[in-house]
């Protein structure tokens, strides 16, 4: 990694509103469409439109772009979001795995791509953590 991507946030170094855009698309598109992940497809409500919008928002603030989400729909609490899902160790395994396929082949940046997964797998062990405590 050199000085200038040193100094880009994670959101310029996936690409901006474009790379954010990628990898929810493709994130839903492997969730709705892969056998494997029917459990965790069977989570969310029938349509994903709302949901992808969603997300893209939400990672475009999480990795350090534009706050317009936000600033948009005011605070959100992933935790609380997530809370009455029933998250299990399992569907957390099932979205860490549907979410490194979706970055395979999408996130050049071979640091960007650890330290985003590094970082899902602890948003993923909470959530099954707090899903499995209610």
């Amino acid at each position: 990694m050199n000085d200038a991507t040193q100094m880009q946030t994670a959101y310029e170094r996936l690409g901006g509103e474009v790379g954010v855009q990628a990898l929810a698309r493709r994130f839903y598109d492997i969730m709705d469409s892969t056998p494997a992940y029917l459990e965790l497809r069977e989570m969310h409500a029938p349509d994903l439109a709302q949901v992808r919008v969603d997300f893209m928002g939400f990672l475009s603030v999480w990795l350090g772009g534009p706050r317009d989400w936000i600033e948009r729909r005011g605070t959100f609490c992933l935790m609380s979001r997530h809370a009455g899902m029933g998250i299990t160790k399992e569907t957390a395994d099932l979205w860490l795995a549907a979410m490194r396929q979706a970055m395979d082949g999408l996130v050049a940046d071979e640091v960007l791509k650890e330290q985003m997964d590094n970082a899902f797998v602890r948003l993923a062990k909470a959530m099954a953590l707090r899903g499995d405590a209610l």
